[in-house]
C-alpha cells in the first residue's frame, strides 16, 4: 500500500532550496560534481528519543527537523536537513552516503506492506540509531511524537550490532531490545 507522507512546512522545504543555490553552503562532493536541477523528494519529520529507559510511561519524541532526499534526474544523490530554531525552519546540513541508500530501500519495503503508514525518522542518540518510523496512524499530526506500540521500526545501515537492518519491527518489541542493551550491567571484573 502507498505511504502516508506528511507535507513538510513550506519554510522548511524554502531554506533547502536556498542553500542548494548558495555558493557559500557546504554541499557533498557528489553534489558539488553535479549540475542539477535537484528536486527534494519525500519530506520526513526527524523525531528524536532521548531517553528511551526513562521509567515514566510511554516514549515520546521530539520533532527535531525534516530531513529531504535529493535527486538528479534518475537517482536520489543525497539527503538534506532543516532543523526548526527559535527563530523557525532553517538549513541544517547535507548528507549523502549509507543513510541515503538504506532510507530509499526501508521506504520501497514499506509501500509493500498491507497497511498504510505515515513514515517519519526516529533518531535514538544513546545507540547511534536512525530507524524508519512507520506511524501506524497515517493521518497523525507530522509533529507529535507518541510511539505507539504497533508502530514499526525499521532500523536504517549502519544499524548497531545485533540489530538487523531493514527490519521491520513492532515498537513495542524492538523498544526493551534497546533498552536492555543500555541498562545492561557490565560483566564482572571489566570497567564501566
Amino acid at each position: 500500500m502507498p505511504l502516508h507522507v506528511p507535507s513538510a512546512p513550506a519554510p522548511a522545504r524554502s531554506s533547502i532550496r536556498t542553500a542548494l543555490g548558495s555558493p557559500t553552503a557546504i554541499r557533498t562532493p557528489l553534489l558539488d560534481s553535479l549540475d542539477g536541477p535537484f528536486e527534494l523528494e519525500l519530506p520526513l519529520p526527524v523525531h528524536v528519543l532521548d531517553d528511551i529507559t526513562a521509567p515514566d510511561g510511554p516514549p515520546r519524541a521530539r520533532l527535531t527537523g525534516w530531513r529531504f532526499l535529493i535527486r538528479d534526474g534518475e537517482r536520489t544523490v543525497a539527503s538534506a536537513e532543516a532543523m526548526l530554531t527559535a527563530d523557525g525552519w532553517v538549513f541544517s546540513h547535507f548528507s549523502e552516503g549509507p543513510y541515503v541508500s538504506s532510507a530509499e530501500l526501508a521506504l520501497s519495503q514499506a509501500e509493500s506492506l498491507p497497511s498504510v503508514y505515515q513514515p517519519r525518522l526516529l533518531s535514538i542518540p544513546e545507540l547511534y540509531m536512525l530507524t524508519l518510523w512507520l506511524r501506524g496512524d497515517p493521518d497523525a499530526d507530522a509533529e507529535e511524537g507518541h510511539l505507539a506500540a504497533a508502530d514499526l521500526l525499521v532500523p536504517l545501515t549502519p544499524a548497531p550490532p545485533g540489530i538487523a537492518a531493514h527490519r521491520a519491527h513492532r515498537a513495542a518489541d524492538l523498544l526493551p531490545v534497546l533498552t536492555l542493551r543500555l541498562t545492561r550491567t557490565p560483566l564482572l571484573g571489566s570497567s564501566a
